[in-house]
């Protein structure tokens, strides 16, 4: 969808966005500044170890600490091409074929596919808007069979925004640890959540899962660098040893001036972030607000990331400029085409009925756009 609308803008249309996964923001000036000078720097323009600059992986494992209170040492951090790449890197070194990995739905486009290429098996656990996406023990322990090896934890989530609990992250962390799982958990939107909402890694929570929990991080999202490509795997020692064999033949290191800036950023204090935060904030507030005044929409609280995911399955069927869309998917290619707004289907994140909106985007923008939305649905009969 994003493609598209990049498409027909480009063709000269008004279109709005509401489907990228990034910042509106610029990358801080300090961070650019330390890649420039990387740049120079003759060290900067040849190999360096596979696995991540020493001084980079020593930061990330200070300011896992500092934020999350969970101590690791260098060498149990991988420094990746993205989070994208800690999140294949995960599975292909935890999975064997057959082995079954319990994933909260909605998900992550990416999870499916990192899962499947590694062999596994992904078993669904769905959730939805009547308990604001939240998965509950008692579903993950429906779900679990003998063959299942694998948690998949994303708190706050992409696509709903979704933030568990202390209590709610240390019941299910317990629970895995007492079936002897493995837990994957996903951190990449820790810093961006809102309102009485607080991150808490599983790691911390439960510390006596610390041999069987693998965290994937990066600086995209917190820093506004979904571009400079820097992630991280954090995990036991074998785990990131194999991780980093792996890399070391299928990519190399990462880019050096890259890396020097993500060394910028996670070294810096948190003040940018503070500042997209706040802005963040008073967008999703209004969107939710704006979704909720449209008939036959339901949008719950998104307490983190920078996403809504409001129910439209009260308007699947209707009759809307002489068609009659059965999925949100139609919805959304007619939304589209009339409307000239961009929004993510539920079916990308394996839950139909449902659209993705990110409310990563300028004041002026998220208000026209919703309001083109409203102005649209509301034909709908």
């Amino acid at each position: 969808m994003d493609a598209k609308a990049k498409a027909i803008k480009a063709a000269g249309r008004p279109v709005i966005g509401f489907g990228a996964g990034e910042p509106d923001f610029p990358t801080p000036d300090y961070i650019v500044e330390a890649a420039v000078a990387a740049a120079r720097d003759p060290r900067f323009h040849k190999y360096t170890p596979a696995g991540g600059l020493p001084e980079l992986k020593q930061a990330i494992a200070a300011k896992t600490l500092r934020d999350s209170g969970y101590e690791v040492e260098a060498s149990q951090v991988l420094v990746t091409n993205g989070g994208k790449q800690a999140v294949y890197e995960a599975f292909a070194t935890l999975l064997d074929p057959g082995d079954e990995v319990l994933v909260v739905a909605p998900y992550w486009t990416t999870y499916p596919e990192a899962i499947k290429l590694a062999g596994g098996v992904q078993v669904d656990v769905v959730t939805d808007e009547t308990t604001g996406y939240l998965a509950s023990v008692e579903q993950l322990e429906a779900a679990r069979t003998e063959r299942t090896k694998v948690l998949l934890f994303v708190s706050p989530s992409n696509p709903t925004g979704a933030v568990y609990s202390r209590e709610q992250t240390e019941a299910i962390g317990r629970w895995a640890a007492d079936n002897g799982l493995w837990i994957v958990t996903d951190e990449i939107y820790e810093h961006l959540v809102y309102g009485g909402a607080e991150f808490t890694s599983i790691a911390t929570a439960v510390p006596e899962l610390a041999d069987r929990v693998v965290i994937v991080n990066g600086v995209a999202k917190t820093y506004a660098m979904t571009g400079w490509r820097v992630g991280w795997l954090i995990g036991p020692s074998d785990v990131v040893k194999a991780a980093t064999n792996l890399q070391s033949h299928a990519t190399s290191n990462v880019s050096n001036v890259a890396q020097m800036a993500a060394l910028a950023a996670v070294s810096g204090d948190l003040s940018a972030v503070a500042e997209m935060r706040e802005a963040f904030d008073r967008r999703r507030q209004a969107m939710v607000r704006l979704l909720n005044e449209i008939p036959g929409v339901f949008c719950p609280e998104p307490k983190g990331a920078f996403y809504a995911y409001p129910s439209v399955k009260e308007l699947l069927g209707k009759e809307l400029r002489g068609r009659r869309p059965q999925s949100s998917a139609e919805l959304a290619e007619l939304i589209l085409k009339e409307a000239e707004v961009a929004v993510v289907p539920g079916e990308a994140f394996g839950t139909p009925g449902y659209f993705r909106l990110s409310y990563a985007l300028g004041d002026d923008d998220l208000a026209e756009g919703v309001s083109r939305l409203a102005k649209l649905l509301a034909e709908a009969h």
